[in-house]
């Protein structure tokens, strides 16, 4: 005859498991068996988690992807670096020699999306738990997760973010068919009504103006200012109307921004209000026995300098006439300088003298006007020569400015022009320089690297102190350079005047380099299809 079983509490099976039942028999009066027989059916019940509810509709199947399957090799690589994702979060303390996994991810995701791969279905949930922990992580999760992915996001508010990062898992309509158009644009997503503007733009600029003006005044302020700096994209002199419309905008931010985007089209009407003051201020002084800059910054800021996208009020520590000087220097086209400077080139140009202490203004105004205006010649001008120390350079000591005068230039040249500067100057200041260098590191500024590394140990430097070049060097290093870097993984006498125990650690980062660098290479021949 089958015993019945008495539901008890958690807490008093508890309680009578350590007393003993004894001591304290259990509801049914079972003795041990009947205290694991309560024990288990509340195991039972504590697992199923949820009261019996009315059924509800099931929800529709998961959209079928296309794309071809991971290798099974690239697949159980997936699977361990999303393990050590949750089995290291929030640890801390010495890194030892094994390589960082979920340093590792962003590559094998970025590598898994060139070769096209669909992400596993069972592996889909630490997919986007990894992207919901990791914003970096994100755009390149979402899309290896696919349709499948956002399918999967729809049903789990935990994972909303992927929604709100695409266009819902629905296709865009055609761009030549007004209807749809208009329907999405009224009843969409935000992130739809982006996407949608952005694939009208590309076939048609016109007929997206025209899309955006047909609700722009209803637009919520921060909304207006995402549309509009969507044109960044394929900006050109039809935009032209459209921004300077928008001028005129209630949002200070919306006014900034089409400024700054009518600026960078150098044959607008703003662009040339801006130089005709800027020329007023900044003018050749040809009086002393070599040419020379002479600059007369502004002495107010009037409403249509306001309209043009003047900020009037300079923030605090600096003064207005510097403040309105370098928004107008920025604002205006850098073709106008050579003219100004009777035919010379932005090189003699950032060469010549500043007179009354102007020079630091001007030439940081000129740096933000070459990254707004993207132009390679006057990137090269002001950033000099990589030998010339920082503080002597013609244009900018600002590495956060250098960093993006480099981000103009060829990627070869880039790399190459740091490699140069790490060669001259070390490590200690090039941390953000090579932060826009194009990955794998090329082989002049790889063994640059690897070089000043060295060096630095052999000086018995504070190892710590490049732990940041040393993390970037395992993710951006050409993984062919593991077999040249093994000498460098012994641990060699410290010098007197060393850190105790710096060799040490150098060792032990070198090894981990090594490792890292064999642990990418893996992952690549991985992901790689088959001839």
């Amino acid at each position: 005859m089958a015993r019945t079983i008495t539901p008890a509490p958690w807490e008093e099976l508890v309680t009578t498991a350590l007393l003993g039942t004894e001591r304290r028999p259990t509801a049914s009066d079972g003795g041990a068996a009947g205290l694991l027989d309560a024990a288990a059916l509340h195991t039972v019940r504590r697992r199923a988690g949820l009261r019996p509810a009315a059924p509800a509709a099931r929800p529709e199947p998961a959209p079928v992807d296309q794309r071809p399957p991971l290798p099974p090799a690239a697949r159980r690589r997936l699977a361990q670096l999303l393990a050590d994702r949750s089995a290291s979060a929030g640890s801390g303390g010495r890194r030892g020699t094994a390589p960082d996994l979920t340093e590792l991810i962003p590559q094998w995701l970025a590598t898994a999306n060139q070769q096209g791969f669909r992400a596993p279905a069972a592996l889909l949930p630490a997919l986007l738990d990894a992207a919901r922990a990791r914003t970096d992580l994100r755009p390149q999760a979402l899309a290896f997760a696919g349709p499948r992915g956002l399918w999967l996001a729809g049903l789990n508010p935990e994972w909303k973010f992927a929604l709100r990062g695409s266009s819902g898992g629905s296709s865009l309509p055609d761009p030549t068919d007004p209807e749809a158009v208009t329907r999405l644009w009224e009843e969409g997503l935000f992130a739809e009504r982006v996407a949608l503007l952005g694939a009208v733009r590309a076939h048609d600029p016109v007929a997206a103006l025209a899309l955006l003006a047909t609700t722009w005044t209803t637009e919520r302020a921060e909304d207006r200012l995402m549309f509009l700096d969507s044109l960044r994209t394929g900006l050109s002199s039809v935009d032209e109307p459209f921004l300077d419309q928008a001028l005129s905008d209630r949002s200070r931010n919306v006014r900034s921004t089409a400024a700054e985007l009518l600026s960078a089209l150098p044959d607008s009407a703003l662009a040339g209000r801006m130089a005709s003051r800027a020329l007023s201020c900044v003018s050749p002084d040809l009086t002393g026995d070599e040419a020379s800059v002479a600059v007369e910054a502004p002495h107010e800021c009037d409403g249509a300098m306001e309209r043009d996208g003047l900020v009037a009020v300079p923030p605090s520590g600096r003064g207005e006439r510097s403040w309105w000087l370098g928004q107008l220097v920025e604002a205006t086209p850098l073709a106008t300088w050579p003219a100004r400077f009777g035919g010379r080139s932005a090189q003699e140009i950032v060469a010549l003298p500043v007179a009354d202490g102007w020079a630091e203004e001007l030439h940081a105004a000129w740096c933000r006007a070459t990254v707004r205006q993207r132009d390679p010649e006057w990137a090269r001008a002001l950033l000099g020569a990589p030998s010339l120390p920082p503080s002597n350079g013609p244009g900018t000591a600002s590495l956060a400015e250098r960093s993006q005068l480099l981000g103009i230039l060829p990627s070869a040249e880039r790399a190459g022009w740091v490699a140069d500067f790490i060669a001259a100057h070390g490590l200690s200041e090039a941390f953000q320089l090579l932060g826009v260098c194009p990955t794998p590191w090329a082989g002049p500024l790889g063994r640059a690297v690897v070089d000043a590394l060295d060096i630095a140990r052999d000086a018995g430097s504070y190892p710590w102190s490049f732990s940041g070049v040393m993390g970037l060097a395992e993710r951006c290093l050409n993984p062919a350079e593991a077999d040249r870097l093994e000498v460098l993984t012994t641990t060699p006498d410290e010098p007197e005047d060393a850190s105790p125990g710096a060799n040490g650690y150098w060792s032990e980062a070198f090894q981990r380099l090594v490792s890292t660098l064999r642990l990418r290479a893996a992952m690549d021949s991985e992901l790689t299809p088959a001839a």
